[in-house]
């Protein structure tokens, strides 16, 4: 009697040269708009927190070239989320790649059972060790537009947009392991702890970046509270601040801000 080979079942994700852009969560998040219109439906049929789905949804427009999901205010319809057409194509290249995908790794545990030393249980462990997440909450890619090198530093420019920039400082020996020059697609990452908040523009401060949009989200913890502001391109940024803060700032949605961070909170991760 022939035992069946194990059967890999890979979580198929698509990539971009600046880092992870969608996975099955995502994927069922956009279906789920699609059928229902709305970010409240389509988060408890995933399922996810509504939080959770908000946050994602900004992670793909923010790495994506088009918008993938478009939002109304409220109104006497209540507003609504939808896909753009991009995002429909989008989601029916997922799913026409997951299915060729799924189809390479049958056939790769049909072999492998017949190889000396193919053992797929060690090939799965190997693959979830070198599965890596990133912790920040703002994630942006972007081109490299200006490298200025100092001493021991080098200060780098990202265009995230036509409207945006952000600047990082990094070692020069991090610039040369990443490879870093002009034009180059690089990843950067930003703790949502790192970024401050300003509700108007007269206040001065040496940070480097400085980003003004409008508020979009308040998510209101106990203690903290995470301000989500969109960007006049579409993108977002998230601040992680007090209750207390949100209050004396007086901070509602809708409301004009300027988030600021250091160049040294800025990581970029680079793809060589």
């Amino acid at each position: 009697m022939n035992t069946p080979h194990p059967k890999l079942v890979g979580h198929f994700s698509v990539d971009t040269e600046s880092g992870s852009y969608l996975g099955a969560t995502r994927i069922r998040l956009l279906e789920a708009i699609e059928r229902h219109g709305s970010i409240t439906k389509a988060a408890r049929a995933v399922p996810l927190s509504y939080k959770a789905a908000w946050d994602a949804i900004d992670a793909m427009n923010n790495l994506s070239e088009q918008a993938l999901v478009t939002r109304t205010a409220g109104g006497k319809n209540g507003g609504g989320t939808t896909l753009t057409d991009y995002g429909r194509k989008i989601v029916a290249l997922y799913r026409a790649m997951e299915q060729e995908y799924q189809h390479t790794l049958d056939r790769l545990a049909g072999k492998m059972a017949h190889l000396e030393g193919g053992d797929i249980r060690d090939f799965q462990t190997l693959l979830r060790r070198m599965s890596i997440k990133a912790s920040a909450r703002n994630q942006f890619a972007g081109p490299i537009v200006a490298l200025r090198e100092g001493a021991v530093s080098v200060e780098v420019c990202l265009r995230l947009d036509e409207a945006n920039e952000i600047v990082a400082l990094v070692t020069r020996e991090s610039a040369e392991n990443l490879g870093l020059s002009l034009g180059k697609e690089v990843h950067a990452l930003v703790k949502a702890s790192s970024v401050i908040l300003l509700a108007h523009d007269h206040a001065s401060t040496s940070a480097r970046n400085q980003l003004w949009g409008e508020i979009s989200h308040i998510h209101a913890g106990p203690v903290n509270a995470e301000v989500t502001m969109t960007l006049p391109g579409g993108k977002t940024i998230a601040a992680v601040i007090t209750r207390e803060s949100v209050e004396n700032l007086n901070l509602c949605a809708d409301q004009k801000a300027c988030a600021i961070f250091e160049a040294s909170s800025v990581t970029l991760v680079s793809w060589v």
